[in-house]
């Protein structure tokens, strides 16, 4: 089973997150098996930027995003599609 999640950067007290696609059962840091955006929430205002077709894409291929990267979708409006693929 496939997971759209966040895998964490950056230094310490300077974390950005990179919106990941990756194995279900992985740890957070594992190796990821594409990058599909990333999420800076220390940046004035966050930034998230997202590739929406490959988003569309992995969600198409059944990976599911977690309830973090869907809360983000939902208020960044990336993809609504997507972000309800979580709710279940």
């Amino acid at each position: 089973m496939l997971a759209i999640r966040m895998r964490k950067m950056g230094a310490t007290k300077r974390p950005f997150y990179r919106v990941v696609v990756m194995e279900a059962r992985s740890a957070r840091d594992s190796a990821a098996i594409e990058i599909l955006g990333h999420y800076d929430p220390k940046a004035s205002p966050a930034r998230f930027e997202v590739d929406h077709e490959r988003l569309a894409y992995w969600v198409g291929r059944g990976a599911r995003p977690s309830d973090t990267v869907a809360a983000l979708l939902r208020r960044h409006k990336a993809a609504p599609a997507a972000a309800e693929g979580a709710a279940s």
